[in-house]
């Protein structure tokens, strides 16, 4: 696993779903060549985790704190993991 990559897993909390939230953030995973994936849960957050270069995953999860313009994001928990060498973006 090359030392330059990092993990984060987000739990988006707040009116993220229904509102392309997931798509979007695939959108600007993938322009920032940051792999992962996007779920909703049943709590009516969205859980995103983001593998890549520190500073493109610290860009996407910028991107994750205000999300699509229909998007009403209140708060973000995010928590360090470890890379497991991910590719790729899905949405589940």
């Amino acid at each position: 696993m090359a030392a330059d990559r990092i993990r984060r897993r987000l739990v988006v909390h707040s009116k993220v779903q229904g509102v392309f939230y997931r798509d979007s953030t695939r959108h600007a995973a993938r322009n920032d060549g940051v792999s992962g994936w996007a779920a909703n849960r049943s709590d009516g957050s969205v859980e995103v985790v983001l593998e890549g270069p520190p500073d493109a995953v610290q860009s996407v999860i910028g991107y994750c704190r205000t999300g699509p313009s229909s998007a009403d994001v209140h708060s973000v928990d995010e928590h360090e993991e470890t890379p497991e060498g991910l590719s790729g973006f899905q949405i589940h």
